[in-house]
């Protein structure tokens, strides 16, 4: 990974700032969820202070007001909300003070006036982009938000959302210090203590792209801790002590976070008491555990409000998309206002009424403080004893595609925790994990709230209540927690970040930072297990090496499988442990190629492993070469990195994909394989192509469509290899087009499937030998094989010219006049062209429309009846509300699937096809952005009861749930590879 994404002591190697003069400017930057704040410390100011930044933005259209923070939220208005506006013009109403007088209109604005559009205006606005930013089951550098945005609105990447919010906020610094550039200051950004490693590289690309460079990252729960050890400089010795436990519990708008303190005695105490001077701290701050990863805050209680007063505005019936959007927007300041305080109050929430023209015709209900304080209080902090647990099930919020923790009861993780870490840090020169049956062992001695949850005091006392009777004893029945104060929430985790800045100079109190978190590397076998690479007592600065060899081989990909672990944090480096799911989870897999000066090196050399750690909880891998003597190189070593890219598609965890599961055949068997390909391909074989297939069953006793993945992969490998044999003649060709499909089918499922992939895309892609209509019919069937593991661009690539003919094709079908040099693509050769086209799903939304718009015109054509079969299956493709491998973003538009449904169910005799393209359409997903109308659902399960379909895919138009097996190889188009579930 970037070192230049850690937070490091000033002497670490691995600190971004370290060769740079200190600036005269120390800035903290929260980039939260809800709202972001900025703070900074003049540091030619004596003593130096903590000063929050007033940040000019938007908060009516053309009015500028300068506030405490930045609201996280980024809206683009319709072009005709501008279209006064011209070039220069100062009426432009997105337009800031700084921006020039000759730019173009802004097409978008950030801030308040930001936030109010987005509770009022539907498919605009963006909002929780952090939450976005560590969201591992999509593609967090692509064009994805506003999630289920407006058709004309631009979408962005996660990743350029948070970096327009940076840009804004380097801006009005800019504008208010001209001489002092914001990207010449020492920056100091927050981000959640269970961030992946993944969304802190994309923080450090977000602050890179807004051009900000000088940037070190520190975690929320550490910086709200440095806030109040600011806030209260003259007495913080007083009001702590050594032996307690200290909670920070950090709650924001899109994450839960919370961290373990142990208080200290400091070094030069323990030594020697008398020689400590007045002037020396007597105590030391220990950070010694963190919790895990959870999307679980402010913006769950607006949902789950948002819930509750729909069920009284629609009476059980969900509301349309446009509406649902005003009300979450409505739900933010229900919360806001009826969980101020303890008072009885109520609010009437009104929404918008598509043909109402009076405002009495809107859909209008009154909620209570007392209901909306009920059931928040028992939703998200239930009473519950010390030793419940977080229940594992599915998020009831499915319409905003983030993970949502799949228990909202906040108490059941906060206990899990403590239990969890009871004794972490007992042990001065280890944090052991808890083994503990004592629970007042678990007991945190002081609490420090911080984040936007806390604001209300009805949720700040409910917490403590809730921690207070955890811990109560007979013999202390008086016990509760010191609670830490810490004002302006919203402000904390700035100032604390602008401190931790000044740490890093040597003023101020450290933190000493365990780095509360172990990681490890798989070392396969069955049952797996795995060696610690990274211990979780380590500390900035460290550098390890495993003192173990690992086999690597030169110029081929390789793979090392990685797993992370808050609770197992005495495991010593280079211990080997089986892997424990509970306890472990995957990491984006560390890939790279070892490349070396002369490309016909290939062989296996043997290496260790370096890894140097930052302080909160980033690291740099490199392997070392232990045989240099051996070669004419000396000394050779590789950087790895984490594979970001496969992180964020389809094989996220290649280590626990079911490819390598379903078992091995022996290397006797392989090897008469193996030579059954060299017997048709290489250039002395004589055996005849069509021979291949029966060679391989014959050989492994098993016929084709029960060939396990970690064969077809090695058949993939033997065929690439020989290339040049498909030049043989065209039914070489074919044969070996349509194996390497097949064994690299659906282009995902093992480690390392997307180098496969790309690797096929370039032997095959334009580089067809025999230009015969069965050749390009092959070459169409091993894209469509494939299309899971294809980038978004291959497809794009691959779908261009098919569909520039298949324009073409149904102008003539239409007798219209074609223009220009087209290949004009005959009807009865359209098959897999329209089976291709439509198993591209990451395609965009307008192209499947135009797809899908296509089909339905010319299905019924006399010349297409043979390929009328493939084209309904594309229809089902094209028109999934639940994809087999592409981003839900790509998903196409209720309205023109609920035009389709309509277009096959007009038909006469539906078949077996037609219903599951139907389902395929129609069926439930729970997400109301995703499903079409429930009336109408409900006259598709009726066609579909009334033309005897299966009982399974009436339900799944009915109810959420999941084709089986044999219904996802008819979605796939052929049999899946044995044990491979692509839902």
């Amino acid at each position: 990974m970037s070192p230049d994404s850690a937070a490091n002591s000033a002497t670490s190697s691995f600190d971004p700032l370290v060769d740079q003069l200190p600036s005269r400017f120390v800035v903290g930057i929260d980039l939260g969820t809800t709202n972001s704040a900025v703070t900074y410390i003049d540091t030619e100011e004596t003593p130096w202070q903590i000063r929050v930044l007033q940040i000019p933005q938007l908060v009516a259209p053309g009015q500028v007001e300068s506030r405490d923070t930045l609201p996280s939220f980024h809206f683009q208005p319709a072009a005709t909300s501008t279209d006064g506006a011209q070039t220069g013009d100062k009426t432009d109403p997105l337009r800031l003070p700084w921006d020039p007088q000759n730019q173009k209109p802004a097409n978008h604005c950030v801030g308040v006036h930001a936030r109010d559009e987005t509770a009022q205006t539907s498919g605009r606005g963006i909002a929780s982009a952090k939450s976005w930013l560590c969201h591992a089951a999509v593609d967090r550098t692509s064009d994805l938000l506003p999630w289920q945005g407006a058709s004309d609105v631009k979408r962005l990447s996660p990743v350029e959302v948070s970096s327009r919010y940076l840009k804004h906020i380097r801006q009005a610094w800019d504008a208010q210090f001209k001489n002092h550039p914001l990207a010449d200051q020492d920056l100091v950004i927050t981000l959640p203590a269970s961030f992946d490693e993944v969304a802190r590289e994309l923080t450090v690309e977000a602050a890179a792209g807004a051009g900000l460079k000088r940037v070190v990252l520190i975690e929320e729960p550490q910086a709200a801790f440095y806030a109040w050890v600011y806030k209260h400089a003259d007495d913080w010795e007083s009001l702590v002590s050594v032996g307690q436990k200290i909670l920070v519990c950090d709650i924001g708008g899109g994450t839960t976070d919370f961290t373990l303190i142990r208080v200290r005695r400091s070094a030069a105490e323990s030594q020697d008491a008398a020689a400590t001077s007045a002037a020396a701290h007597k105590i030391q701050f220990h950070r010694v555990a963190v919790g895990n990863h959870l999307i679980l805050g402010g913006d769950n209680l607006d949902l789950a409000i948002a819930k509750l007063i729909e069920s009284k505005l629609a009476n059980g019936k969900k509301l349309e998309p446009y509406q649902w959007d005003v009300l979450v927007g409505a739900s933010r300041n229900v919360k806001e206002q009826l969980l101020a305080n303890q008072a009885d109050t109520k609010m009437t929430v009104s929404l918008p009424n598509r043909g109402a023209k009076l405002l009495g015709n809107q859909l209008k209900t009154e909620v209570t403080s007392a209901e909306v304080r009920d059931f928040v209080l028992n939703g998200f902090l239930p009473d519950v004893p010390v030793t419940d647990k977080p229940e594992h099930h599915a998020s009831g919020f499915q319409e905003f595609g983030l993970p949502y923790a799949s228990d909202p009861a906040i108490t059941r993780y906060l206990a899990d925790f403590l239990v969890t870490h009871a004794d972490a840090g007992l042990d001065e020169s280890t944090a052991q994990a808890s083994d503990s049956t004592d629970e007042v062992d678990a007991r945190p001695d002081v609490v420090l709230f911080n984040g936007g949850f806390f604001a209300s005091p009805v949720l700040r006392d409910a917490l403590v209540d809730r921690i207070t009777k955890w811990f109560l004893t007979d013999t202390d029945p008086d016990w509760q927690p010191i609670v830490l104060d810490n004002d302006r929430l919203d402000l904390a985790v700035a100032r604390g970040a602008a401190y931790y800045g000044m740490v890093r100079r040597d003023q101020g109190v450290r933190i000493a930072a365990s780095l509360a978190r172990s990681y490890y590397i798989s070392l396969g076998g069955e049952p797996e297990q795995a060696i610690c690479l990274v211990p979780g007592n380590a500390e900035a600065g460290q550098t390890l090496e495993l003192d173990r060899i690992f086999q690597l081989t030169i110029s081929q990909p390789v793979e090392f499988s990685l797993y992370v672990s808050s609770t197992r944090l005495a495991d010593a480096a280079g211990q080997i442990i089986p892997v424990d799911n509970e306890q472990m989870r995957p990491l984006p897999p560390i890939r790279t190629a070892l490349k070396t000066k002369s490309r016909n090196e290939q062989r296996d050399i043997p290496v260790k492993l370096h890894v140097g750690l930052s302080e909160i909880g980033t690291i740099e891998l490199s392997c070392h070469e232990v045989d240099a003597e051996q070669t004419s190189q000396t000394n050779r070593s590789w950087k790895l990195q984490f594979d970001v890219r496969s992180a964020t598609q389809t094989d996220v965890q290649s280590h626990e994909g079911s490819g390598e599961s379903q078992g091995f055949i022996d290397e006797d068997s392989w090897q008469s394989c193996e030579q059954a390909i060299a017997n048709v391909f290489d250039a002395d074989g004589d055996a005849k192509p069509k021979t291949l297939v029966k060679a391989i069953s014959d050989t492994v006793e098993l016929p084709r469509h029960e060939w396990p993945m970690s064969l077809l992969r090695r058949i993939w490998k033997a065929l690439l290899d020989r290339n040049a044999g498909r030049k043989k003649s065209a039914s070489h060709e074919a044969r070996w087009l349509n194996m390497l499909g097949y064994s690299l089918r659906p282009g995902y499922g093992v480690a390392m499937d997307d180098w496969r992939v790309t690797e096929t895309w370039r032997s095959v892609n334009g580089k067809l030998f025999h230009g015969t209509p069965a050749i390009r019919n092959e070459s169409l069937i091993l894209w469509r094989r494939l299309a899971g593991g294809l980038s978004k661009g291959q497809q794009s690539a691959i779908a261009e010219p098919l569909l520039s003919s298949v324009r073409a094709m149904a102008k003539k079908l239409r007798g219209e006049k074609v223009k220009g040099a087209l290949v004009l693509l005959r009807p009865e050769e359209s098959v897999e062209v329209w089976r291709l086209l439509g198993s591209l799903e990451l395609l965009s939304p307008a192209i499947k429309k135009e797809i899908g718009d296509l089909i339905v015109d010319l299905k019924e054509k006399n010349k297409l009846k043979p390929a009328r079969d493939a084209m309904v299956w594309a229809l089902g493709r094209l028109g999934q509300r639940k994809p087999l491998y592409g981003p839900l973003n790509c998903v196409t538009d209720i309205a023109a699937v609920t035009d389709w449904i309509i277009a096959v169910m007009a038909g006469d005799n539906p078949q077996a096809i037609e219903q599951l393209a139907v389902v395929q359409m129609a069926r439930c997903t729970g997400d109301r952005y995703r499903d079409i109308d429930d009336d109408f659902r409900s006259k598709v399960a009726g066609w579909l009861k009334n033309n005897n379909a299966n009982e399974k895919l009436i339900e799944l138009v009915r109810e959420v749930g999941n084709f089986d097996t044999e219904q996802q190889g008819k979605v796939f188009g052929e049999s899946l590879p044995q044990g491979l579930r692509l839902e």
